[in-house]
């Protein structure tokens, strides 16, 4: 269940609310399942998975995938799997912890742990909106935006990608009023 928090302090839990807050960025915010597949669901309990268990999963998960590439042009996706021991995770993280857009839209399909991303509204007003496992998150291209892991610093996340050449973050300049408000 997303959690969504506006810089006044005011927070929102059910999806209606959330999606209506988030119009004005254009934000998609969908529930995707995983499916029942036991085997998947032990992957997705272990902190970190080798390439053969990300293609698994990946593959237990292409029915998504086969949708975005007919609707939308995907061509690749991967998975990211972060965790408190992943080699240099805060020099990664520090890519995204800053207000930043792409070129292309950022798709994320949060399958395990959780993530926050934080918005910058056309008005200027920001928010952040903590995204769980099994939701499904379009950050717009040109969005104004920001991303780091909850305290327990853990997520797996199948991303989607038509190219990689938009993906870049390139950088605001514009200073975050949130500071993580939104914790899980």
């Amino acid at each position: 269940m997303a959690i969504l928090q506006l810089e006044d302090g005011t927070t929102y839990t059910q999806l209606d609310d959330v999606r209506r807050e988030l119009a004005p960025v254009k934000v998609e915010l969908n529930h995707w399942g995983v499916g029942d597949d036991p085997e998947i669901h032990q992957l997705l309990a272990k902190d970190a998975l080798g390439d053969e268990e990300k293609e698994q999963v990946l593959l237990a998960l292409d029915g998504y995938f086969e949708q975005l590439k007919e609707t939308a042009g995907y061509q690749s996706r991967d998975l990211i799997v972060l965790h408190p021991e992943v080699p240099n995770l805060d020099t990664l993280l520090s890519k995204f912890d800053r207000c930043h857009y792409h070129t292309d839209d950022e798709v994320r399909y949060i399958i395990a742990g959780e993530g926050i991303f934080g918005f910058v509204r056309p008005d200027g007003s920001q928010l952040e909106l903590t995204v769980q496992a099994q939701e499904f998150i379009n950050v717009p291209a040109n969005t104004e935006h920001w991303f780091h892991l909850t305290p327990s610093r853990r997520v797996k996340a199948v991303r989607y990608f038509t190219s990689m050449e938009g993906w870049v973050p390139e950088y605001t300049g514009k200073k975050i009023r949130l500071g993580s408000l939104v914790t899980a």
